[in-house]
């Protein structure tokens, strides 16, 4: 006898037969070809067609017998048939074995070879026909183990909640409509559903009642039960037909699938499915098919959402992952009716004459999870109607905010497949800097129209309805900053640094993030801390880059010193040069004199020492030119940016500066001509000591000049160490602080804002802005009028010393001083001098009239507003209450002014 190990297959099978039936080779030949033929087959029951729940089942077969060693010994002979190549349907040879087995739950009597004798008498020479999966739709599944362990100890479940398949390769075709006559082709099972199915498709009824279940100890499963008979009683009562619950049950599978059944259609009048009028049947059946039928409409409401928006191009990537969620769902619906039409088809194979144990009450229960699961779906497609991208994803994520475990777990797992369009949107954006957002999903969106130089400002923007409601603000607002730092040192700075060196990102955590699970399960810890890491390392390599590269620090503190007049001896000599130039009319200006006499400035002052870079950039600029205009009205300083320091230095900014100069440039004007005055004071007090008459007229200038100084130092005072050197303390600890590029611009907008508006130049400050303007009037007019005093002064006193020289040479030389003549001249003239004296009194005074009176009104405008340093500005200028005295309307003092105002606020 050759070797048992080296026999063929055919020879092992028909020993197996001989010795099932207890006889010859030759007398098992019909019942060998037909063994043959079974283990050879491709077709089987649904259910049965898979090799590791079929071994499940034997294992817990000889389990469940407390036959524990003839367990281990088949798990051993199986883990070698496995090893064996040979066998290509070993399934087969595990199925034949468990459909030899007797089920001793019926109680039969009959053995072995009773049982599979029965098989043959139909057509031993056919192959029997099961239904069967097409082998043109190949499924693939991944590991849902946790899932599964999540909900294994669920009895009574059935449908997709029992199969409990969440994850699928995409989208996936439709089974084919279940037509009279026609066999339903089951689609395939793969191996994590095998090993669910092995275990979850157990659906028990209460004691008494048969169970709908796959068990080890039932002989041919699913394949031995007949169809529910197909006869109906028909009785003429009232012209009526009255049907078995057989018929409803079958033809309640069909609208499970949104098709009409023979008694029970689509009723479009009232949008639902039920039992043609003319059909006799008692009101707890119809009850139940309407309670049953159901499902069949919500269906019919998800399969014609996922088709009809799957064959729209615009519905985007999100709108895509959606559909196709709803697909896999209903393919775990369509597999669950599989199951139940395998209870109640023809097998017409194996046929014991067993009656079907579907009942309604029963489809009943094991429907109930899956019409809720359908209901949930039906809900989440009229709350998504009309929505695309991220506000899809948000109104899924809505619907998980549930208390029910179930519900929530159908939902997140949605929700995971609407993610990964965003997710695969986030990881090319915030590693990579791209964006293929084709059908505007993603909530960061780009302007390809912006050119380079607005880049940071206008191209990129956040659509906050398309933020999904699981992402924050905050982490939003980080991951367009992420993107935008990557292409604007790309694209401004020229910066062709990698995104994997320059934020220091690790493969494994950029690929981590793809998964779906950090985004829903864990936002506030591992997304979140992907999404600070990218955003603080890329934002830091950016900010490093634009202060070591251009220097954008220094930039700032020369705006400082140049614009907002911070370097003192440089302004102070470029006035003194600037002088005779820009006493002139406008219109005789040229800006390459006023150009070299900038340079000259820089090169006598402390400036010579500033960068290069910033020296280069420093110009002058000319404003439009009005009647009447001098140079110092049209004279100011300029700053040229460009390249990457422009995005912080932007065209309103520099507006901005100019804007202050020419203020701080007008106010250090009056220091500079108040101080003209006051030398003036000081040179000629000795010289005009030998004219009383003007001694009136010269306390009265002195007392005016003083007022001016007091009033334009307390001002500069105002300006420079309360607007310009706190607001620019503010801006500097913030930029040290900054963690972004959009803090820094942040910040600059504000110091320019608050000095603009402490400055008074804002729209709300116009009234006092003019009142100081007409001050500084009244201020130069002093000057002119003061200038010309003393010339005639001067002149007259030339004058007289001319006279007393010539009457001494005259005495010396022995001759009279003076003639008659020249004394009566000499007295002439000095009474006209002397008479024009009263006219400079009275010029004087009507000045001094006019500039206190302005001052007044600015005084009260002051003690009006609203800053409080302006109130007390208006405290130092009238220190001494002279103003107060002379105006009622200034009585009101500043402590009652700021009693009012906190008791207004506090009233608020």
């Amino acid at each position: 006898m050759a070797n048992p190990d080296q026999r063929s297959p055919n020879v092992l099978l028909q020993n197996l037969v001989c010795r099932i039936l207890g006889k010859s080779e030759a007398d098992v030949a019909q019942q060998f070809q037909y063994a043959v033929r079974v283990i050879g087959s491709n077709f089987a029951p649904t259910v049965e067609r898979d090799e590791f729940l079929v071994a499940e089942k034997i294992k817990k077969e000889l389990s469940r017998q407390r036959r524990e060693a003839d367990a281990a010994s088949f798990l051993e002979l199986y883990r070698k048939l496995q090893s064996q190549g040979t066998l290509k349907n070993r399934w087969s040879v595990l199925y034949l074995l468990l459909s030899l087995s007797e089920d001793p739950r019926k109680g039969s009597s009959k053995g072995y070879t009773t049982l599979f004798a029965q098989a043959l008498p139909r057509d031993a020479h056919s192959t029997p026909y099961y239904f069967a999966r097409p082998q043109s739709l190949p499924l693939s599944y991944q590991d849902r183990g946790v899932q599964s362990a999540q909900s294994s100890g669920s009895m009574g479940s059935s449908g997709i909640s029992s199969i409990n398949v969440h994850t699928l390769n995409g989208p996936t075709p439709t089974p084919p409509s279940l037509l009279p006559g026609q066999s339903y082709q089951t689609p395939g099972m793969g191996d994590s559903l095998r090993q669910q199915l092995g275990s979850r498709l157990a659906w028990t009824m209460t004691a008494g009642q048969p169970s709908l279940q796959t068990s080890t100890s039932k002989a041919l499963p699913n394949t031995l039960i007949r169809s529910v008979p197909r006869t109906r009683r028909e009785g003429e009562t009232n012209g009526s037909v009255e049907i078995t619950e057989a018929l409803l049950v079958r033809d309640i599978l069909y609208v499970f699938q949104g098709i009409d059944g023979k008694f029970i259609k689509m009723c479009n009048s009232e949008n639902c499915y039920k039992v043609e009028g003319k059909i006799a049947v008692s009101k707890s059946l119809k009850d139940t098919t309407s309670r049953l039928a159901e499902l069949g409409w919500l269906h019919n409401k998800i399969r014609k959402y996922a088709d009809q928006r799957s064959l729209d191009r615009s519905f985007g990537l999100v709108g895509q992952s959606f559909c196709a969620a709803l697909h896999q769902e209903l393919k775990e619906y369509y597999r669950l009716l599989s199951v139940l039409h395998s209870q109640i088809e023809d097998d017409q194979g194996v046929n014991l004459g067993v009656e079907s144990s579907l009942t309604l009450r029963r489809l009943l229960v094991w429907t109930y999870d899956p019409k809720i699961r359908l209901k949930t779906l039906a809900a989440l497609v009229d709350h998504c109607q009309g929505r695309k991208g991220g506000e899809l994803a948000s109104a899924v994520h809505a619907y998980t905010k549930t208390g029910d475990p179930y519900m929530r777990s159908l939902v997140q797992h949605i929700l995971g497949l609407v993610s990964h369009p965003i997710l695969n949107f986030l990881n090319g954006w915030i590693y990579d800097g791209e964006m293929e957002d084709t059908y505007h999903e993603f909530f960061v969106a780009s302007d390809p129209t912006v050119k380079t130089d607005r880049l940071w400002h206008d191209k990129y923007t956040l659509r906050k309805s398309m933020i999904p409601s699981f992402i924050t603000m905050d982490q939003s607002r980080k991951v367009l900053l992420i993107g935008k730092s990557i292409n604007f040192l790309h694209q401004v700075c020229h910066d062709q640094t990698p995104t994997a060196k320059m934020i220091a990102v690790t493969k494994s955590s950029e690929e981590s993030l793809k998964d779906a699970a950090d985004l829903l399960t864990d936002l506030e810890n591992a997304f979140q801390g992907k999404i600070d890491a990218a955003y603080f390392e890329t934002s830091k390599y950016l900010l490093d880059i634009l202060n070591k590269n251009y220097n954008l620090l220094e930039h700032m503190q020369a705006m400082r010193r140049y614009l907002l007049l911070g370097q003192g001896d440089f302004i102070r000599h470029l006035m003194d040069l600037l002088k005779p130039e820009l006493v002139r009319p406008a219109t005789t200006l040229y800006q390459h004199n006023l150009t070299g006499i900038l340079e000259t400035a820089v090169r006598a002052t402390n400036a010579q020492f500033d960068n290069p870079e910033i020296l280069k950039r420093l110009d002058v600029r000319l404003l439009e030119v009005s009647p009447g205009d001098t140079g110092w009205d049209v004279f100011s300083l300029d700053y040229h940016v460009d390249g990457p320091i422009a995005t912080v230095f932007t065209r309103e900014c520099m507006s901005h500066y100019l804007r202050v100069f020419n203020f701080l440039w007008r106010a250090k004007r009056m220091e500079y001509i108040l101080t003209d005055i006051w030398k003036g004071h000081m040179c000629n007090a000795k010289l005009l000591k030998s004219m009383p008459e003007l001694s009136g007229v010269l306390h009265q200038c002195h007392v005016l000049a003083s007022e001016m100084v007091h009033f334009i130092h307390q001002m500069q005072y105002y300006i420079t160490f309360e607007v310009l050197e706190c607001s620019w303390d503010e801006l500097w600890n913030k930029v040290q602080q900054a963690q972004d590029l959009d803090h820094i611009i942040a910040a600059h907008e504000v110091f320019l804002d608050s000095v603009i508006a402490r400055c008074l130049l804002d729209a709300e400050s116009r009234e006092l802005l003019n009142q100081l303007r007409a001050v500084f009037d009244q201020i130069i007019e002093f000057q002119n009028a003061q200038d010309a005093m003393y010339r005639a002064a001067l002149e007259e006193l030339q004058l007289r010393l001319q006279f007393e020289e010539r009457k001494k040479e005259r005495e010396t030389e022995g001759q009279w001083g003076v003639t008659s003549v020249e004394e009566e001249a000499e007295n002439k003239r000095i009474l006209t001098f002397q008479e024009s004296i009263p006219k400079m009194r009275s010029q004087l005074r009507i000045l001094t009239h006019f500039y206190q009176g302005i001052v007044q009104q600015f005084l009260i405008l002051l003690t009006q507003s609203t800053d409080e340093s302006l109130r007390f500005l208006s405290f130092r200028l009238d220190f001494n209450e002279h103003y107060k005295a002379r105006d009622p309307r200034l009585r009101l003092t500043l402590s009652t002014k700021g009693r009012r105002s906190s008791q207004f606020v506090n009233q608020m």
